[in-house]
């Protein structure tokens, strides 16, 4: 069974018939009425393309054959994950200066968990609120875009939904509005950090239970079997078998008598969670009268389904590679709404992910590749063994915590041994070098370091914030994952697999026509929507504003 790449492959080679002529955007432009900024969460540039031949006319194809797309866009950083990624987007800015470097992380002096969008000063409207629940964008040390469009203009709106928190919070930057769904009740609901109660749409939206709705519907296939000749079988005993099960088709609700908090988190992991958060995409339009009068207003929409499917049965999959094909339906219907509602000519619609996907490694392990799983706590136990040798015992151990890419050390023990920190960084990245799967370790030294030759340093100095970050950063080989569970597959890497990723416009006023082969980084989105919107670009923003087909909109 040929591999996903390979198909990438041939599908690359067709592309300069199967696109258009590039067509540069008028020198002056309005700003649109509203941005439609979407996010897929977990979807490598390398699925849009292998599947090409199979996507509706109008839904990834508007952009492919309609708008503006990157063939070669990349994330800067080196840990890409949800987070990290999704307060890039509009911030412009890598986790050095957003401090968001990871989903979840150790407070570098205390060892507490840190959740990316956490703040136990707000909760949940209406709906339980766990410690660690994502409630504010506090943690997020930049403006984006809405923020900077919400300074210019306080009528201007700038609504975010996402099925995850932090991927409709970071987004929505801290002067946005942000609605996330509630898994335990099929719900979408947003915070006391931005309102004390929900507005009557929200109220009118959640009364009609419309999660209830796919309650024993099934998830089939869209195309006969044949059609995924290319991608690998359901069923693998790598592929997670819980949930919704591994198997298409699958039923939602197969196994309870009505809806429930099960049942509502398994909308997620289907096609349904992803229709589901465009429906209450549809009514924020229409309850906020989005794109309706001359204040530009910004819509951002985290699509969270193909991040969970991918995670459970890899990128490689049938199910994923359906999926893929049931969000492209569901975009083509999206944008036909768009059209009918806000108007052909008055919105820019940007769609990018998040992060890209490794392949599960079984399944690559299957073809003749050296990849594999390395399980942390056989890690940290071997690690503080190896600098018990070194520095003797303490009352604890040297090594702490895992935190995002990086390892903590018990900083007050050494302090209290005289032990200098760069002899203890140094040792345990001698350690960890001859480990299995890991490729280089990054010491504190050389991320303060002005070197920008050695591989992957600079893009791990990019993912690494001095005030939140572990001192000690860690690269695994390609391929290789962290992780003891023995099914589905995960990113966070420096290679191209996990930062690859679409960025595709549409707006031919603003962006022009056609496909740009150079590099570009997500960063740059940022700025290009800001020059779009005629506002000041984020204070943090690292980024360039994006090279149009043939010319920038001016």
């Amino acid at each position: 069974m040929p591999r996903l790449v390979l198909i990438v492959a041939m599908c690359s080679a067709a592309l300069v018939a199967c696109s258009s002529a590039p067509t540069q955007p008028p020198a002056v432009s309005p700003p649109p009425k509203l941005v439609v900024f979407m996010v897929v969460d977990g979807l490598p540039m390398r699925q849009v393309l292998a599947y090409r031949d199979q996507l509706q006319p109008d839904g990834f194809r508007r952009f492919l054959d309609q708008g503006a797309w990157f063939a070669n866009a990349h994330y800067g950083q080196g840990h890409t994950v949800t987070a990290a990624g999704h307060a890039t987007m509009l911030t412009g800015a890598y986790p050095q200066r957003t401090a968001i470097i990871s989903n979840e992380w150790r407070d570098a002096k205390t060892g507490e968990p840190v959740y990316n969008t956490g703040d136990t000063a707000y909760h949940y409207i209406g709906h339980k609120t766990d410690p660690l629940a994502g409630t504010s964008p506090r943690n997020l040390r930049a403006e984006t875009v809405g923020d900077v469009l919400r300074e210019q203009d306080g009528a201007s709106k700038v609504i975010a939904i996402s099925g995850k928190d932090r991927g409709a919070i970071l987004p929505g930057g801290h002067k946005g509005v942000a609605y996330m769904y509630m898994s335990e009740s099929g719900e979408f609901a947003s915070s006391t950090y931005y309102m004390a109660s929900h507005p009557k749409w929200v109220v009118d939206f959640n009364a009609a239970k419309p999660a209830d709705a796919f309650f024993g519907k099934a998830w089939a296939p869209l195309l006969p079997e044949a059609a995924y000749a290319r991608s690998v079988p359901d069923g693998q005993p790598w592929q997670f078998n819980g949930g919704n099960g591994n198997k298409l088709p699958a039923v939602l609700g197969d196994k309870h008598d009505k809806p429930g908090p099960l049942f509502y988190a398994n909308i997620l992991p289907s096609p349904f969670g992803d229709q589901l958060t465009l429906a209450f995409a549809r009514a924020a339009i229409e309850g906020e009268q989005l794109g309706l009068d001359a204040k530009p207003d910004i819509l951002s929409v985290s699509l969270s389904s193909h991040d969970y499917i991918n995670h459970a049965f890899g990128p490689e999959s049938r199910l994923s590679h359906d999926h893929m094909l049931q969000l492209d339906l569901q975009l083509q219907d999206f944008f036909k709404y768009l059209d009918k509602t806000v108007g052909a000519g008055n919105y820019v619609a940007v769609l990018t992910a998040d992060h890209g996907f490794a392949d599960t490694p079984e399944w690559a392990k299957s073809q003749g590749l050296d990849v594999g799983r390395i399980n942390p706590t056989q890690v940290m136990t071997a690690l503080n063994a190896g600098l018990v040798k070194k520095f003797g015992a303490g009352a604890g151990a040297w090594a702490t915590h895992f935190s995002a890419a990086g390892i903590l050390f018990n900083e007050k023990q050494m302090a209290a041994q005289g032990i200098k920190p760069e002899e203890m960084y140094a040792e345990a990245k001698r350690l960890l070098l001859p480990m299995t799967g890991i490729a280089d370790v990054f010491t504190l030294a050389q991320l303060q370091s002005g070197d920008t030759v050695t591989p992957y340093l600079e893009s791990m100095r990019k993912a690494w914030h001095p005030e939140v970050a572990a001192p000690l950063q860690i690269v695994v080989k390609p391929g290789w994952l962290f992780g003891s569970r023995p099914s589905g597959s995960s990113h966070g890497t420096p290679y191209a697999y996990d930062t690859h990723v679409p960025i595709l416009a549409w707006g031919p006023q603003w962006v022009g026509r056609g496909e740009v082969a150079q590099k570009v980084e997500v960063v740059d989105i940022a700025p290009s929507l800001a020059k779009i919107l005629r506002l000041r670009v984020p204070s943090q923003s690292q980024g360039q504003v994006l090279p149009w087909p043939q010319a920038a909109a001016k």
